[in-house]
């Protein structure tokens, strides 16, 4: 059925034909972003006839030249176009739900259990597919993002910057931008349109008194917690979610800069195994910020995370896809773009030293060091070369642990 004769179905009819459809998607969703947008494209192009493959395409561009994770955006884009902006909610809110009980459920279960000796050996073997995952991602953008020696030169300064300097990752993009405003400027008089420059404003913005201890455990709820941090979780992961460009892993910089190094909500090792997390899960990458709320303000706080993080998603497509689309073709948004992509590459790849640091150098047991660095080698050669999905290495990953756990000897149990 067209989107030209879908007013001839009943509003609730759309509604819940969208809740079946894109909670099935958000259920089985397993394989990445690229996975849940050619399942979207099935559903809504191929099976149901919503929408022609160029208009299809045409959203999908929008999406993609916008921050947020894309295979979201997608679906309240898709929702949008079958029942207006309540198709977009609804949507929207039956792919990530599904997603979003799983990281809860596997939180509790990771803090509940934190201490066994198993959980420690099965994730000795996910951090380094995670490291694998972060730099098979930093390999993938830089051929994307990276064309000329002044992409080089913003990817290495973003990277000095956020990784030795301390430049918030938010600040760092938003003086990508404004360099790609001038470098990148187009051909053509006029003064430049600042469709993004007044986010950089929310770069600087606190979020909560730091402390050098580690946030200790919430309970389940959170409910002691919830009216202390309800402000800094929700502030934070709406700035965070204004300035994914490029992808999911974009929020690895912007959490670890705050959430382990300023904040200490996380310890090093929580948040590369809050990452992994994310990747079993099947929704978006960026639904580790679920797995951040709760261990600040349990359920609730990951609730309260999870709004902040997908908010802006939600309002960029709810904003009218008209306008965005004619934001698509603006030559300054894609000047602005063109510079920030490499900064983004550059904060990633600074962001995974210390955690390749933790994940790698099992100080003093050098052959367990060499084991995980043969893990992330391998991992990386099968991403790149083999172009295996992400989850299928995560849960690999975690059952070499495991085995190596239960050689005597090993150190891990």
């Amino acid at each position: 059925m067209s989107s030209a004769n879908a007013t001839s179905v009943p509003l609730k009819d759309r509604l819940q034909e969208l809740i079946r459809i894109f909670g099935r998607l958000g259920c089985i969703g397993f394989g990445g972003p690229q996975a849940h947008i050619a399942m979207q494209n099935d559903e809504a192009v191929v099976r149901r006839e919503w929408l022609t493959q160029d208009q299809f395409g045409d959203g999908l561009a929008i999406c993609e030249m916008l921050p947020g994770p894309a295979s979201t955006q997608m679906g309240i884009y898709l929702g949008y176009i079958r029942a207006g902006q309540i198709g977009a909610l609804v949507a929207g809110i039956a792919f990530i739900a599904p997603a979003f009980l799983i990281v809860i459920a596997l939180s509790w279960a990771y803090f509940r259990f934190q201490a066994l000796p198993q959980l420690e050996a099965i994730f000795f073997g996910i951090s380094p597919v995670m490291i694998a995952i972060i730099l098979g991602f930093c390999w993938k953008l830089g051929k994307k993002s990276i064309h000329d020696w002044i992409g080089i030169a913003i990817a290495i300064a973003a990277g000095l910057a956020v990784g030795l300097g301390g430049l918030s990752p938010l600040l760092a993009f938003v003086i990508a931008g404004a360099t790609g405003l001038i470098v990148y400027r187009p051909q053509q008089t006029g003064t430049p349109q600042p469709i993004w420059m007044p986010l950089g404003l929310m770069a600087g913005m606190p979020l909560a008194v730091t402390s050098t201890e580690v946030l200790a455990l919430s309970s389940f709820w959170g409910l002691e917690r919830i009216g202390a941090y309800f402000w800094p979780l929700l502030s934070f992961f709406f700035r965070t979610g204004t300035f994914i460009f490029g992808g999911g892993l974009v929020i690895i910089p912007l959490l670890e800069f705050q959430v382990v190094d300023n904040l200490h909500w996380l310890t090093r090792n929580e948040f590369l195994n809050g990452i992994a997390i994310g990747q079993l899960s099947p929704g978006p990458v960026v639904l580790t910020a679920a797995f951040v709320g709760f261990k600040v303000a349990g359920v609730l706080g990951s609730l309260v995370a999870s709004i902040g993080i997908f908010t802006p998603s939600f309002l960029f497509i709810m904003a009218g896809a008209p306008l965005l689309l004619r934001l698509r073709q603006n030559l300054w948004v894609q000047a602005f773009l063109k510079a920030v992509r490499p900064a983004v590459l550059g904060a990633i790849a600074a962001a995974a030293i210390p955690l390749t640091q933790t994940a790698i150098f099992q100080q003093p047991n050098l052959g367990l060091t060499i084991i995980a660095g043969a893990i992330a080698l391998i991992s990386l050669a099968a991403l790149i070369r083999f172009k295996l999905p992400t989850w299928q290495l995560v849960l690999a990953g975690g059952l070499i642990g495991l085995l190596i756990g239960i050689i005597p000897g090993s150190g891990l149990i």
